[in-house]
C-alpha cells in the first residue's frame, strides 16, 4: 500500500510507532516482572511466617502473631484459630483462594497430621498493582507524545536541507545560464548527491532551452523574409486589374495563408522567448481581436454555406496579448470551419472570455481529452492538417493562465470555452 504522506509525517509516524513498540514491551515487562516478584516474595514471606508460628508448641503463649490483613487457622483449635471446613480442602503449598468473598494468598502445611493455614488479604497488593498499572499507562502515553514531539523537531531539522534544495530548484533563476551550482552548499551526503543530480539535470535543461531558443530565433528570422516577399507579391497581384475573379480568389488564399503563417511564427517566437507572459508584445481587447478575425473567418464560413453568428454585447475593456489571443481564437474558428459541413458556427464574447460553438461532426467522448495533445486529429481522413492547432491553443492558455474547456453539443457539434480570467 502506498501511503501518500510527506517525509516529515513519515518520520513522525515511524518515531511514534517505534516508541509505542518499545514502551509497550517495557510496560509488559514491568507488569510481568512485578507480578512474578510479588508472587515469589508473598509465597516466601507467608511460608516463613507459617514456619515461625509452627515452632511454638503452645498456641496460647505464641509471641508471634499474624500481621495485619493475615488470618491463621489450625486444625483442632477452638475459637478464631479453628480451621474452617472450607479450608481443609487446600492442598499443601502456596496458592490463591477466595474466602468469605475476598481474595487471599494462602499457604497450607500439614504437620503431624494437623493442617495449618496462613492467609494474607490481596487488597493491598491489588491497590499497588492498580497504581503501578496507572503509572505504566501514563508513562506509555507520555512516551508516545514525547516521541511525536521529538519526531517533529528532528524531522524539521532532517528535512530542512531537502526543503531548501526544493525551493532552490523551483526558483525561476535556476534556468538562467549564470545560475550557480547547488551542490557546493550541501554536505557530502544523500542531500548533496541529490543536489549534484539536480545540477546535472538543470544543466542539460538549460542547454536544451538554449538550443530551442536559438533554433526558434533562427527559423523565425529566416521565415520572415520569404513571408514578406509573399505578402508584398500578393498585395501587388491583388492590385493588378488584369486578373480575373478566379485568380484574385487564389491570390487572396495565398495572402491569407501567408498572414496566418506570419502570425504563427510570431506566436512560437513569443512563446519561446517570453513564455507568453502578460505584458509582452502588442495588447488589444477581446472585442478588437474578435472583430478582426470575424472579417476573415466570417467570410470564409459563409462561403462554405454555413451560418455564422457573432454575439459581442457583453465584453470587457481589459487588454490581452494580441498575438496570442489571435492565435487561440483563430485556431478555434479554423477548427470549427474545418469540421463543420452544415449548420452554423457561433462566436460569443463574454465579460470573462469567449465561446466557439459549431454543429459539426463532434468529437467522441473517449477522444475528447486527447484532442489537446500534439498530432491528435478529430478525423484522419479530413484535410491535411497535422493536429497541432488545439495543442497550440492549450499551450498558450497554459502560459497565459487561461482555461480552455471542450464540451459536446446536442445532438452534435462541439463547444470550446476559453476563460481569460482563470488565474
Amino acid at each position: 500500500m502506498d501511503f501518500r504522506h510527506s517525509l516529515t509525517k513519515r518520520i513522525v509516524i515511524v518515531f511514534a510507532l517505534m516508541s509505542a513498540f518499545v514502551a509497550g514491551v517495557f510496560a509488559a515487562g514491568i507488569i510481568a516482572t512485578v507480578h512474578v516478584v510479588e508472587y515469589k516474595l508473598t509465597s516466601a514471606d507467608l511460608g516463613s511466617g507459617l514456619n515461625r508460628l509452627l515452632r511454638q508448641d503452645d498456641t496460647a503463649s505464641w509471641s508471634h502473631r499474624p500481621g495485619k490483613g493475615e488470618l491463621f487457622f489450625a486444625q483442632g483449635e477452638q475459637g478464631d484459630l479453628a480451621l474452617d471446613p472450607l479450608l481443609t480442602e487446600l492442598a499443601p503449598g502456596f496458592q490463591e483462594v477466595d474466602y468469605q468473598g475476598r481474595a487471599y494468598y494462602a499457604v497450607s502445611q500439614v504437620v503431624d497430621g494437623r493442617q495449618y493455614v496462613l492467609m494474607r488479604n490481596q487488597e493491598s497488593f491489588k491497590q499497588r498493582e492498580r497504581v503501578l498499572f496507572g503509572a505504566v499507562a501514563v508513562g506509555f502515553i507520555l512516551s508516545i507524545l514525547l516521541a511525536v514531539l521529538l519526531g517533529r523537531l528532528l524531522a524539521r531539522r532532517v528535512m530542512a536541507p531537502v526543503v531548501r534544495l526544493a525551493r532552490q530548484v523551483r526558483h525561476r533563476d535556476q534556468l538562467l545560464d549564470v545560475a550557480p551550482p547547488l551542490h557546493p552548499d550541501y554536505a557530502v551526503d544523500e542531500v548533496g548527491e541529490l543536489a549534484l543530480s539536480f545540477d546535472k539535470t538543470l544543466g542539460r535543461l538549460r542547454d536544451a532551452l538554449s538550443r530551442e531558443k536559438l533554433f526558434t530565433s533562427d527559423v523565425s528570422h529566416e521565415l520572415r523574409t520569404p513571408l514578406m516577399v509573399l505578402a508584398s507579391s500578393c498585395e501587388l497581384l491583388l492590385g493588378d486589374p488584369s486578373l480575373d475573379q478566379r485568380s484574385v480568389a487564389q491570390v487572396g488564399r495565398i495572402a491569407r495563408a501567408t498572414d496566418e503563417m506570419r502570425q504563427l511564427v510570431d506566436t512560437f517566437l513569443m512563446l519561446a522567448r517570453a513564455s507568453g507572459a502578460q505584458g509582452h508584445g502588442a495588447q488589444a481587447t477581446l472585442k478588437d481581436v474578435a472583430d478582426g478575425l470575424v472579417e476573415i473567418w466570417g467570410r470564409m464560413i459563409r462561403e462554405k454555406g454555413l451560418e455564422f453568428i457573432y454575439e459581442s454585447e457583453h465584453t470587457s475593456p481589459v487588454e490581452y496579448n494580441l498575438t496570442l489571443l489571435q492565435s487561440v481564437m483563430g485556431n478555434l474558428l479554423r477548427n470549427a470551419w474545418h469540421y463543420t459541413d452544415s449548420g452554423f458556427i457561433r462566436l460569443t464574447l463574454s465579460e470573462h472570455g469567449f465561446r466557439v460553438e459549431d454543429s459539426g461532426i463532434g468529437i467522441p467522448d473517449h477522444k475528447r481529452e486527447a484532442m489537446f495533445q500534439p498530432f491528435v486529429r478529430g478525423e484522419h481522413s479530413r484535410g491535411e492538417g497535422l493536429g497541432l492547432g488545439l495543442s497550440l491553443v492549450q499551450r498558450i492558455c497554459s502560459t497565459q493562465r487561461w482555461r480552455v474547456e471542450l464540451t459536446a453539443r446536442q445532438p452534435n457539434g462541439c463547444c470550446f470555452s476559453v476563460d481569460l480570467t482563470a488565474s
